[in-house]
């Protein structure tokens, strides 16, 4: 898969994932909707986001997490 919305790019916040042309990581969108936040709630706080930016950025960390194995949990 694709992931042509997100970027990165060392000059921009390390080097993080983010949405192209933002400086929101994939990692603030991930925190986010774990706080129970939904897409559309994302969008309101950050309104330079589109949905399909969280979507992207969600289909994102799931990639990662498939190709990379998983974080043992505490």
């Amino acid at each position: 898969m694709t992931h042509e919305r997100i970027a990165r790019d060392p000059a921009i916040l390390m080097g993080k994932p983010c949405i192209r042309g933002t400086r929101i990581s994939v990692e603030v969108i991930m925190r986010r909707l774990a706080a129970g936040l939904s897409a559309d709630e994302i969008t309101a706080q950050y309104p330079e986001l589109k949905r399909d930016d969280v979507l992207a950025a969600a289909a994102y960390a799931a990639d990662l997490l498939r190709h990379d194995g998983l974080i043992a949990a505490e």
